[in-house]
């Protein structure tokens, strides 16, 4: 059985999808996702970026190139959370009598867990946590990355380097960000690999919903996540080492989280 795995999206809808991933293993098993997270899929005999393929031309007539339409024929078995939504795509490949099983790439019903979400797609059982295997040792650091994917998602950088303060004396904070989020002195890394590598010596991070949360508690650093516009009960990385802390009502600004709050699950997660 040959089988190929589509999945777009960022660096924390790769990893809330990779228990549903690992879970369709196959055979011979190659798994296609964006370039950034190319790295991080380590059970697969082969991954590929999406954007290498030119999968975004199959379904514009005309432009489907041949040897794309070959390597998709190739395959037993195809599952795709790319085009999902898009219907010229879904005929394009019905048309080319690909086989391809689409399944929706974002969680529909409220309460549920995303993992669980694309675990239950797939029909494996709920409750897998995702897991990238990295050494754990303890640097004696923490780790800060005040940005995600959206301003409202961002607890204020000031309350962040408040935070910073009241720590410092116990454990220094090293900070970091994306090649395009402004932060002077942040450590940035192009290879996310060696960031999840990084991440797993640090003694506690601390972040927004984003990402890299995602990613440190995939490594399973200790790690504080701040929630306010997203449901954690959705969205919050899964973990045994992983403590949210979220505004006062859901959907309030971040600002409503205080130091305090954010310091005294620091402490308990590490200190």
């Amino acid at each position: 059985m040959r089988r190929l795995l589509i999945r777009p999206g960022g660096i924390g809808d790769c990893l809330v999808s990779l228990p549903a991933l690992e879970h369709l293993r196959a055979e011979q098993t190659e798994v296609w996702v964006a370039r950034a997270n190319v790295p991080l899929i380590r059970f697969a005999d082969r991954v590929v970026a999406i954007a290498d393929t030119g999968l975004d031309l199959l379904e514009i007539p005309g432009r489907r190139p041949p040897v794309l339409v070959e390597r998709l024929r190739s395959f037993d078995s195809i599952v795709s959370w790319y085009g999902a939504a898009r219907e010229e795509f879904r005929t394009a490949a019905e048309d080319l009598r690909l086989p391809i099983r689409f399944l929706p790439a974002l969680p529909e019903a409220a309460g549920v867990h995303a993992v669980d979400f694309y675990l239950d797609q797939v029909g494996a059982p709920r409750g897998a946590t995702p897991r990238l295997d990295c050494p754990r040792r303890n640097g004696g650091f923490a780790v800060f990355h005040p940005f995600s994917g959206s301003a409202r998602k961002n607890w204020p950088l000031e309350r962040f380097r408040e935070l910073a303060l009241a720590l410092a004396a116990r454990l220094p904070v090293h900070w970091c960000a994306g090649p395009e989020e402004p932060l002077e002195g942040a450590r940035r890394f192009d290879d996310l690999r060696e960031l999840a590598e990084w991440l797993a010596a640090a003694r506690l991070y601390v972040g927004n919903d984003s990402g890299i949360s995602h990613l440190a508690a995939a490594v399973r650093t200790p790690s504080v996540v701040l929630f306010g516009p997203t449901d954690p009960a959705v969205w919050a990385p899964r973990g045994e080492r992983v403590r949210v802390v979220g505004t006062p009502s859901p959907g309030e600004p971040m600002d409503r989280i205080e130091v305090g709050e954010v310091a005294a699950a620091a402490a308990a997660a590490a200190l």
